[in-house]
């Protein structure tokens, strides 16, 4: 009797797939504590009259959402927002209400144009990256001026340069998170 398919190998001599099972844990908290310590870290790295560091937690959610879409749920902003709050100095709730209204606009999109390119993905990263910078701007009761949004110019260009990188890193966290564990014994 033929068999359809490549020839199966016996599990004594090829055990790159039988005996390895998804770790369940490693695949469901990778994107949530890569984005947790995306937030704190700008908070370890402080500079005296103007944040250099864009949010990269912030950073880190868009790279998820645009990365794997349909990955992260709506509400995760919530969550995610309330602990960028705890530790990036904004009022509380000002990352709750922005990444919340992120996570919908993406969601908007992805339904509108669900077929992208890498540089549609990076523009509405940037676009988003910028108004993210500006309304956190608003909402922290800084005067807006221009020499206020002069000085947001370094930060909002190294969070547009930025984004190629992270989406890398992003691309191999999930790799890691959806790579299979051997299994003992």
């Amino acid at each position: 009797m033929d068999r359809l398919g490549p020839p199966q190998r016996s599990a004594s001599r090829y055990s790159g797939g039988i005996n390895r099972v998804q770790n369940p844990w490693r695949a469901n908290t990778v994107p949530y504590v890569t984005i947790l310590l995306g937030s704190l870290i700008p908070t370890v790295l402080v500079a005296e009259a103007m944040p250099i560091l864009p949010p990269l937690g912030y950073l880190m959610l868009l790279c998820w959402r645009v990365m794997r879409p349909g990955f992260l749920p709506l509400w995760v902003g919530v969550p995610l927002g309330a602990f960028d709050d705890l530790f990036s100095g904004q009022p509380f709730g000002s990352a709750i209400l922005l990444w919340s209204v992120t996570m919908i606009v993406l969601e908007f999109i992805e339904t509108r144009f669900p077929w992208r390119g890498f540089w549609q993905d990076w523009f509405t990263a940037a676009i988003a990256m910028v108004l993210y910078i500006v309304f956190a701007m608003v909402v922290s009761g800084a005067p807006l001026t221009l020499p206020m949004f002069v000085a947001a110019i370094p930060q909002i260009a190294i969070a547009i340069l930025l984004y190629p990188p992270f989406a890398r890193m992003v691309a191999w966290f999930d790799m890691f998170r959806l790579a299979r564990a051997r299994r003992v014994g």
